[in-house]
C-alpha cells in the first residue's frame, strides 16, 4: 500500500497565493462588543461564550477537530460541538432545527432555498461559505502497487461495473510495465447521503458522458459494489479488501494506492494546490444572494495541471437567529474558521488548500450577514 502523505502539506508555500487576506479570529480589539458588527474577517472572540451545535460532512471531520480545539482554546467558554454525520444528514438536521450550523459537501440547490424551512433561522435567508477545499482522491487495495493511471472513461467503468478485473485491458494499456493481477475490482461507495459523492459522480457525468448516464445525485445510482457509512467507512472497507476501490477525502486516504487522473494530456496526482487550481478556475453560481456563495465547479473544463476532481465544502448557518448568543458565536466561528489563522490549521491538520486572498475577502463579507443584534 501507499504509504506517502498528502504532498500538499509540504507544498503549503506553492499556493501562497491562495493564502487568506483576513486577520487572525482571536485578535480581539479593547472594549469591543463581541456582538457589535466587526469589519470583514475580523470578527472578535476573546469574549465568546455559549454552545452551538453542528453536524455534516465527514470529510471535514479531521479540519473541525483541529479548528474546534484552536477556537475553544481561545475562548474557553465557548463550546462548538461538530459530529461528522455526513452532508446530507447535515442538511436535514439544519432544516429540521437540530443544528445551529452546519458543514456540507455541496451548498444548497436554490429551488431547495426559495422552499425555505430552514428550522434552525428566523427567517429564510442563510449563509454559505466555502471552508475547506481538498481532492477527492480515487484509492484503491492491490498488493505492492501504490499508483495507477486511470483516464475518466476507464473510471467511469469500473464504479459502472463494466470492468470486473484489474488486468482489464483498458486499465493496462494506460499503465504499461505494472503487472496487474487478475484481481476481482470491488467499487466502494457512500451507503448515505454525501456530498463527496455527488462531486464524485459530477466529476464522471462531465468527463464521460458517455459511460455515466446517470443523474447526479448525493446517493449512489447503482444496487452493485460495496456502500459504507462515511468517509472513514469507505476508507476503511478499501483498506480491508484486496482488489477494492473507492473515493474519499484525500486527507483520509495516503496509506492506500492512488490513481493519477488524466486531465488533457496529463495523469495528474492529486494535491492541495492542484485541486485549487480547478476551484479558482471555476465562477460563482449565479442567482445567489451575495451572502450565498456557492462555486459552479465544471472538471470538463479543468484548466491544465490541476487535478478535476476536487471538493469544495461549505459552512451554512442563518442570517438570522432566534438566540443573539448563538448568532455571535456562530458569526465567530465562521470568522475564525476562514480566517488566515483557520486555514493554515485546515492545511496542517487535513491537506486542505486555503482559500484566495479575492475569496476571502468575499466570504468575510458574506459572514458579516450574520445578525447579532
Amino acid at each position: 500500500m501507499k504509504l506517502t502523505r498528502l504532498t500538499s502539506i509540504a507544498a503549503l508555500g506553492a499556493v501562497a497565493a491562495l493564502t487568506l487576506a483576513g486577520c487572525a479570529a482571536n485578535e480581539t480589539a479593547p472594549d469591543t462588543d463581541p456582538g457589535a458588527s466587526a469589519p470583514a474577517g475580523e470578527e472578535t472572540t476573546a469574549t465568546l461564550s455559549g454552545t452551538i451545535e453542528a453536524t455534516g460532512a465527514s470529510s471535514q471531520g479531521s479540519a473541525q477537530e483541529a479548528w474546534v480545539a484552536e477556537f475553544q482554546t481561545a475562548n474557553p467558554e465557548a463550546n462548538v460541538l461538530y459530529e461528522a454525520t455526513g452532508s446530507g444528514v447535515g442538511r436535514d438536521n439544519f432544516k429540521a432545527g437540530a443544528s445551529n450550523f452546519i458543514g456540507s459537501d455541496r451548498a444548497f440547490k436554490i429551488e431547495e432555498i426559495e422552499e425555505g424551512g430552514f428550522g434552525a433561522c428566523t427567517s429564510d435567508d442563510i449563509v454559505e461559505v466555502p471552508n475547506y477545499i481538498s481532492p477527492i482522491a480515487v484509492a484503491f487495495n492491490l498488493g505492492d502497487i501504490e499508483t495507477l493511471n486511470l483516464d475518466a472513461d476507464t473510471i467511469a467503468k469500473i464504479f459502472n461495473g463494466d470492468i470486473t478485473s484489474w488486468d482489464d485491458e483498458a486499465i493496462a494499456a494506460l499503465n504499461e510495465g505494472v503487472e496487474l493481477p487478475a484481481t476481482t475490482i470491488t467499487p466502494v461507495h457512500r451507503a448515505d447521503a454525501s456530498g463527496t459523492q455527488e462531486t464524485f459522480q459530477n466529476y464522471l457525468a462531465a468527463t464521460a458522458p458517455d459511460v455515466w448516464t446517470h443523474e447526479v445525485s448525493d446517493e449512489w445510482p447503482l444496487q452493485s459494489g460495496e456502500g459504507a457509512d462515511g468517509t472513514s467507512g469507505v476508507v476503511d472497507a478499501i483498506a480491508a479488501g484486496d482488489g477494492y476501490i473507492g473515493f474519499a477525502d484525500a486527507s483520509r486516504t495516503s496509506e492506500l494506492g492512488q490513481v493519477a487522473v488524466q486531465n488533457g494530456d496529463e495523469f495528474i496526482s492529486y494535491s492541495a494546490d492542484a485541486a485549487a487550481a480547478l476551484v479558482e478556475a471555476s465562477p460563482l453560481e449565479e442567482g445567489r444572494q451575495p451572502h450565498d456563495l456557492a462555486f459552479a465547479v465544471d472538471p470538463a473544463a479543468a484548466p491544465a495541471g490541476s487535478y478535476p476532481i476536487a471538493l469544495v465544502s461549505y459552512l451554512i448557518g442563518c442570517v438570522e437567529y432566534e438566540d443573539p448568543e448563538v448568532a455571535s458565536l456562530v458569526k465567530g466561528y465562521f470568522h475564525f474558521v476562514t480566517s488566515e489563522e483557520g486555514q493554515q490549521i485546515g492545511a496542517e491538520a487535513a491537506g486542505a488548500a486555503p482559500l484566495s486572498a479575492d475569496l476571502s475577502a468575499k466570504v468575510a463579507t458574506a459572514i458579516d450577514a450574520i445578525v447579532t443584534e
